[in-house]
C-alpha cells in the first residue's frame, strides 16, 4: 500500500510537471520573443513566438510583430481575417490595429468594439482607439465624451498595467486640446507607463511626440534616442527623430527615414514625411511617388491625403486639390489639419498669404485647431498684419501655452512699444528707440535706394510699403522668423514684410547690413514678379548678385571653401541645387550655395542678357518649372544648363582651381589658408613645401604668413604677390592683400599700403578694421578724398564708431557735402558723446550750413540747456535769430 500509494503520488506529480513544463516553456519563450522584439531582432522574435502556438498571447504577439514590419495583411490574416471576429477576444485590438493601418475604418471599429464588450485584457486601449476613429471621421463630441471617460478610469485608483496606462495617456492628450494643463497629465501618465514596463518603447515615442508639438526639441530627441539605444531601427522613433532632426535644422533625417524604411516599407508616417521634403525641394514627381505608396497602404490616411492635395495645390492645379480636399473631408468633415498642412507647405515655398487664407478655412473647420490659430496668426504678422496676427496667436496661446513657439513671438509683439517706426514714400522702417536716432538716416537712404535701383532693374514694384524692421538683437530675429532662437541667417523677406539683424545685432566686422538689406530687398522683388512660385535657389542667388551689382564689394565671392566642394561633388548642380537650401548636406553646404547659385546668375546675364533672368520669373509666376524654362530661354536641357555652368566656372576660375584643389587632403571646407602660417621655425620646411608644390595658394599664402610674421619683408612680397596671382579675389583680413600691405607698411610705402588695404577691401565687405586703417593712411597723405571713401565704407558695416562719424563729418563739411556732415554730426548726438554740448553745437553748425536755420536753432537752444555759458553756442544763437550769415 505504501509502496502503491507512493507511487501514484510520485505518477500524480510527474504528470503535473509534464503538463506544466510546456507552458512555463513557452512562457520563457514568449518572454523571450519579447525582447528579441523590443531590441529589433524581428526573425528571432517571430521564431520564439511561434512556440506559443495559437495562444492568445502568442498570436497577439506575432501579429505586432508582423504590423511593425508592414506586414499588415500577413497580421490580419494571422489573427482569422476581416469582418470575422478574431480567434479570442484579446486578440481584436491588435486586429483593429492592423486593419486601421490598411484603412479599412468600418472593421476597425468592429473589432474594437468586440474588444471592448467583451472586457478583452486591453479593452482600455480598444476604447481609446474607438475614440480616436470616432475623432478621425470628425465626431469629436462623441470622441470627447469617451476621452472624459479616461480621467474617472485614472483617477478611481484602480490597478492599472502598462498597457492601460498608455490608453489614459492617449485619451488625456486629446482632452489636452480643450484644458492644456491636461498635458502635463498625459506625460505623467506616459511616464507611469513606462516605469511599469520599462522596455516597452511605445510610451517613449509618444512623449517624445508630444514634446515635439510643444517645439521642446532637446526633451523629444532624449525620448527618441532612449527608444533607438534598444532598437537602432524602430521605424516610428526614426520618423520622429528625423522630424526633430528637421525641426532643429540639422542634417541625418533622409537617412533616418531610409532606416526606417527598410523596416517597415509600408510606414506610412515615414512616407508622408518623405514626401513632405520632397515638396520643400519642389521635387514634385518624387513627393507624388511617396504620397502614392502611402495611399496604396492606407487610402483613408487623411495625413498622406493632405500632402497630395498640397501637391496639386502647390503646382497650381486647383481643380485636383479641390478634389483630394473633398475625398478627405467626405471622411473627416471637421478636419482642419489638411489645410494646416497645405499652409505649412505653402510657407516653405514662401507663399504667405495664402498660408493665411488656408490657415483660416482651418479653423473655421475646427474652432480647437491651436496649430491653425498659430499659422493663421504668424502669417498674418508675416504679411504685415501685426495686430490682427498678434490677437490670432494670442487666442491660439490661450489655448496651448506650451508652445514656445506661440510664446516667444508673442513676447517679442510686446516688446514692439520700444521701436519707432519711420515711414518713407515706399517703406515702413521699424527701428529699435535706443538706436532709431543713429540708423534712420542710413536706413532710409540705403533702403529707398534699393527699391528704386531695383525697380529699375526689373520694371514693376513689390506692393509698397514695404515693412522693414531692423532687431538689435539676433534672439529676436529669430523669433520674429520662426518663433524660436537659433536661426543662423541675417535677414528674411516674407514678400514685402523684412526682418533682420540691426548691426548692432553682430560683432563690428560681423556682417554689412546694408548690403543684407539690398538682398532682402531684392527678394521682395523675385517674389512679387514670380506670385512667390520662385525656388529657393534661383531666389537666394540671384540676390546675392544683386549685391554685387550694387556695390562691387558686397556678397559672397568665389571661394577656396566653394571650389575644393564643388571639385570633390559635394556641391549639387544647378540643376538640384535646391536641395542644398531646404536639405543640406552638411552645415556649410548652404552658405556655399549662395555663392554657387549668384555664380549662375553671373552666366546666365553675361551669355543671355538680363532679360532671360526676367523672363524667368515670369514663367515662374504662370507655373512654369525651372527645366521649362531653361529650355524655352536659354536653348538648354537639363543636363546642358549643368555642364553650361560647369563649363563657366572652371574657365573663369581655371587658374584658382588648380591652386587650392590639388593634394586636398583634409576637408573640403578647410580654409584655404589651412589656419595660422605657425612659428617661425615652419618656416623652412613652407620654404621647401612651397618648392614642391610652387602652384599652391594655400601654402604660397602660409609661407607669405610666416614671412611678414617674422619681418623677413623682401622674401616674403613675391611670396604674397603669387598667392595673389593664384587666387586674384582672395581679400579679407586674412588675404594676401593685407599682407602687401603691412610689408609695404614697414618700408614706410604709405600709398602703396594703403591702396593694398583698399585692395584687401575689395573682396570684404565686411572689412571695417582695414578701412580704418586706410583712412589713417590716407590722412597721413593728405588724401582726403581717399580718407573719406575710406571713412563711410567703416560706417556702413559699423556705425557705432564715434570717432570715425566726427572726423567724417569734418571731411565732409571740408568737402562742402553739408548734407553728409549733418547726417555725421547727427550720429555723434546719437552715441551720447561725452560732451553733449559740443555735439549739438557741432551739429547746430552743420546745419547752419545745409541751410536748416529753424533746426539749428533747436540744437543750441538744446546746447544751452546743458551748458548755459557755451560761449560760441550764444553767438550762433545770436547769429541764427539775427539772420546773418
Amino acid at each position: 500500500m505504501t509502496w502503491q500509494g507512493g507511487r501514484a503520488a510520485w505518477l500524480a506529480v510527474a504528470t503535473t510537471v509534464v503538463c506544466i513544463a510546456p507552458t512555463a516553456l513557452a512562457a520563457q519563450d514568449l518572454d523571450a520573443a519579447r525582447t528579441a522584439f523590443r531590441t529589433g531582432q524581428h526573425a528571432e522574435a517571430l521564431r520564439l513566438a511561434r512556440s506559443g502556438g495559437d495562444a492568445p498571447e502568442a498570436l497577439r504577439l506575432r501579429a505586432r510583430i508582423l504590423s511593425h514590419t508592414g506586414d499588415y495583411d500577413d497580421a490580419i490574416a494571422l489573427l482569422g481575417g476581416a469582418p470575422g471576429p478574431a480567434p479570442s477576444p484579446a486578440l481584436e485590438t491588435v486586429l483593429g490595429e492592423a486593419l486601421l493601418a490598411r484603412g479599412r475604418w468600418d472593421e476597425a471599429a468592429a473589432a474594437f468594439g468586440r474588444a471592448e464588450a467583451a472586457g478583452a485584457p486591453d479593452a482600455l486601449t480598444a476604447r481609446v482607439r474607438s475614440a480616436e476613429m470616432l475623432y478621425r471621421r470628425g465626431r469629436r463630441a462623441e470622441a470627447f465624451e469617451v476621452f472624459d471617460s479616461f480621467i474617472d478610469i485614472y483617477n478611481r485608483g484602480a490597478r492599472l498595467d502598462a498597457e492601460d496606462l498608455m490608453a489614459v495617456a492617449t485619451a488625456v492628450s486629446y482632452l489636452g486640446q480643450r484644458a492644456h494643463v491636461l498635458f502635463q497629465d498625459a506625460l505623467r501618465a506616459f511616464d507611469e507607463a513606462t516605469a511599469a514596463d520599462p522596455g516597452d518603447p511605445r510610451p517613449r515615442i509618444a512623449v517624445g511626440d508630444l514634446f515635439l508639438a510643444k517645439y521642446e526639441a532637446p526633451s523629444a530627441h532624449d525620448s527618441y534616442r532612449s527608444v533607438l539605444a534598444a532598437d537602432a531601427g524602430h521605424p516610428d522613433a526614426l520618423l520622429g527623430e528625423a522630424r526633430a532632426l528637421i525641426f532643429d535644422g540639422s542634417p541625418g533625417a533622409m537617412t533616418l527615414i531610409d532606416q526606417a524604411l527598410n523596416r517597415n516599407p509600408n510606414h506610412v508616417g515615414a512616407r508622408v514625411f518623405l514626401a513632405r521634403q520632397r515638396l520643400r525641394t519642389e521635387d514634385y514627381d518624387r513627393a507624388r511617388e511617396e504620397i502614392d505608396r502611402a495611399l496604396e497602404v492606407n487610402p483613408r490616411s487623411l495625413e498622406a491625403l493632405s500632402v497630395l492635395a498640397a501637391i496639386h495645390y502647390l503646382q497650381g492645379d486647383r481643380t485636383a486639390y479641390d478634389r483630394v480636399r473633398d475625398r478627405a473631408l467626405a471622411l473627416n468633415p471637421a478636419y482642419p489639419d489638411l489645410f494646416n498642412t497645405v499652409a505649412e507647405l505653402a510657407i516653405d515655398t514662401r507663399k504667405y498669404a495664402d498660408a493665411v487664407d488656408l490657415a483660416r478655412q482651418a479653423v473655421q473647420r475646427d474652432s480647437l485647431s491651436w496649430w491653425g490659430w498659430g499659422v493663421l496668426g504668424t502669417n498674418q504678422l508675416r504679411t504685415g498684419m501685426i495686430e490682427t496676427g498678434r490677437a490670432n496667436l494670442e487666442r491660439a496661446f490661450a489655448g496651448d501655452p506650451y508652445n514656445v513657439w506661440f510664446k516667444n513671438t508673442l513676447d517679442l509683439l510686446d516688446t514692439f512699444e520700444q521701436y519707432r517706426v519711420v515711414r518713407t514714400d515706399n517703406l515702413e522702417i521699424m527701428l529699435h528707440g535706443s538706436e532709431a536716432d543713429l540708423l534712420e538716416p542710413y536706413v532710409t537712404a540705403v533702403a529707398e535706394e534699393a527699391f528704386a535701383a531695383l525697380r529699375a532693374r526689373y520694371g514693376a514694384p513689390p506692393p509698397t510699403p514695404i515693412r522693414l524692421e531692423l532687431y538689435p538683437r539676433s534672439a529676436d530675429f529669430s523669433v520674429r522668423t520662426f518663433g524660436l532662437v537659433g536661426l543662423g541667417a541675417l535677414g528674411v523677406s516674407f514678400g514685402s514684410t523684412l526682418v533682420m539683424d540691426s548691426p548692432s545685432a553682430r560683432e563690428e566686422g560681423g556682417f554689412n547690413w546694408q548690403s543684407t538689406l539690398w538682398h532682402e530687398m531684392a527678394h521682395a522683388y523675385h517674389l512679387a514678379l514670380s506670385d512667390h512660385n520662385v525656388p529657393r535657389w534661383f531666389s537666394e542667388g540671384l540676390a546675392v548678385r544683386e549685391q554685387r551689382v550694387a556695390r562691387p564689394h558686397w556678397g559672397f565671392r568665389a571661394s577656396p571653401a566653394w571650389m575644393q566642394a564643388y571639385e570633390a561633388g559635394q556641391m549639387p548642380p544647378v540643376s538640384r541645387l535646391n536641395d542644398a537650401f531646404v536639405r543640406p548636406a552638411f552645415p556649410e553646404q548652404v552658405v556655399l550655395a549662395y555663392l554657387q547659385g549668384s555664380l549662375v546668375f553671373d552666366w546666365i546675364e553675361e551669355q543671355w542678357g538680363f532679360g532671360v533672368i526676367r523672363a524667368f520669373l515670369d514663367g515662374y509666376r504662370t507655373g512654369a518649372t525651372t527645366e521649362a524654362l531653361a529650355r524655352e530661354h536659354l536653348g538648354l536641357s537639363v543636363d546642358a544648363l549643368d555642364d553650361g555652368f560647369d563649363t563657366y566656372v572652371r574657365e573663369r576660375y581655371a587658374t584658382e582651381f588648380a591652386s587650392v584643389t590639388g593634394g586636398l587632403q583634409a576637408s573640403p571646407l578647410m580654409s584655404a589658408a589651412g589656419g595660422g602660417p605657425g612659428p617661425a621655425r615652419d618656416v623652412s620646411e613652407l620654404r621647401a613645401q612651397a618648392r614642391r608644390t610652387p602652384g599652391d595658394f594655400q601654402t604660397r599664402l602660409r609661407l607669405a604668413r610666416a614671412l611678414v610674421e617674422i619681418e623677413a619683408w623682401d622674401e616674403a612680397e613675391p611670396e604674397a604677390r603669387e598667392a595673389l596671382r593664384l587666387f586674384p579675389e582672395y581679400g579679407g583680413a586674412e588675404g594676401p592683400w593685407v599682407l602687401v600691405g603691412r610689408i609695404h607698411e614697414a618700408r614706410g610705402e604709405i600709398r602703396e599700403a594703403a591702396d593694398a588695404y583698399r585692395a584687401a577691401a575689395r573682396f570684404d565687405e565686411s572689412a571695417v578694421p582695414l578701412a580704418r586703417r586706410e583712412a589713417e593712411l590716407r590722412a597721413e597723405l593728405g588724401d582726403t578724398e581717399g580718407e573719406r571713401a575710406a571713412l563711410a565704407r567703416a560706417v556702413e558695416a559699423w556705425p557705432y564708431d564715434i570717432e570715425v562719424h566726427e572726423r567724417l563729418a569734418v571731411l565732409h563739411a571740408d568737402a562742402r557735402d553739408t548734407r553728409g556732415a549733418v547726417i555725421e554730426r547727427r550720429a555723434v548726438v546719437a552715441l551720447d558723446p561725452a560732451d553733449m554740448a559740443e555735439a549739438r553745437y557741432r551739429l547746430a553748425v552743420a546745419l547752419r550750413d545745409d541751410g536748416q536755420r529753424d533746426a539749428a536753432r533747436s540744437e543750441i537752444l538744446r546746447a544751452l540747456e546743458i551748458a548755459p555759458g557755451f560761449d560760441a553756442a550764444l553767438e550762433l544763437l545770436l547769429e541764427l535769430r539775427g539772420g546773418g550769415a
